[in-house]
């Protein structure tokens, strides 16, 4: 009798934990935080487009094509620290909303373990970004991406387990590359979308935007994880680079200066498609 007693208040101490999780998840101040989390990732994704851009006609920017180099881009302009200020917080707001469908589950695919799994590792993502962000904010920013992933790459390759563990990692990179390229393709994007609230035509504008962008970066991670792959079979660190060596390395290609500028204006349009997230997002 005692034992079902505790069962009975056990159970509804968990339903009342997880009812209050529910409504933090769908509140108000953490669908504003997922909105300007959107919007600031798709800042960022806009600046590595046009720096991107810039490595394709050979121009002399100092900055890196990625995330790092974004930050360090916004901060270069003129009240460039309150705009990255803004981009932390955004950046902070969008990994406390993942976090949040970690816990309860996604509007679009409910609590199925697979989603929850997809929401902790970008929440886990973004809140690396969200720290690279302040880095550059206070000046305490040391190395490039690039360098990192190489000196983590040296580390794990002294000895046969850590190339094996290399190599995995590259293979998974890839394989997000590949999935968010059949994302892009079959428009599975459209689901995070609340179309019933936008025109016709502006639904058709944010879809193309959408399957082009979401292409265009399944393509870059699948260069990078390939770029891994290849370093943990020929043993040289070097070859592991980020997604601004992924890029320098495809401009040096054969016609690679000219795929890579459509790689980059696919880069520029996950960023439109990003603000436009901003707004019409299911969250």
């Amino acid at each position: 009798m005692m034992s079902d007693t505790l069962r009975r208040r056990s159970s509804r101490v968990r339903g009342h934990g997880r009812r209050a999780g529910e409504q933090v998840a769908h509140s108000k101040a953490l669908n504003v935080a997922a909105r300007l989390g959107l919007a600031a990732r798709g800042v960022v994704y806009l600046i590595i487009g046009f720096l991107a851009i810039d490595i394709a006609v050979g121009g002399g920017s100092s900055h890196q094509a990625n995330q790092r180099g974004a930050f360090a881009e916004i901060a270069a302009q003129p009240g460039g620290a309150v705009l990255l200020v803004l981009v932390v917080i955004g950046l902070a707001g969008y990994a406390c909303w993942r976090y949040a469908q970690a816990a309860v589950g996604t509007p679009e695919d409910g609590k199925k373990a697979g989603a929850r799994a997809k929401s902790l590792c970008r929440a886990v993502v973004y809140t690396g970004l969200c720290a690279s962000a302040v880095s550059v904010l206070t000046g305490s920013a040391s190395s490039s991406q690039d360098q990192k992933s190489q000196g983590w790459t040296a580390t794990l390759m002294q000895n046969a387990a850590g190339r094996w563990l290399v190599g995995l990692g590259g293979i998974v990179v890839f394989v997000v590359g590949a999935a968010l390229i059949v994302e892009g393709v079959r428009r599975k994007f459209r689901k995070h979308l609340d179309t019933a609230q936008m025109s016709e035509r502006t639904e058709k504008v944010v879809t193309a935007l959408g399957t082009v962008g979401t292409t265009a970066r399944g393509v870059v991670f699948a260069l990078v994880g390939i770029l891994v792959v290849d370093a943990a079979i020929t043993e040289d660190p070097h070859k592991s680079r980020g997604l601004d060596g992924a890029l320098r390395t495809l401009a040096h290609q054969s016609y690679g200066p000219w795929l890579l500028a459509l790689i980059a204006l696919g880069l520029v349009a996950f960023g439109v498609f990003g603000l436009a997230m901003a707004k019409w997002a299911r969250t």
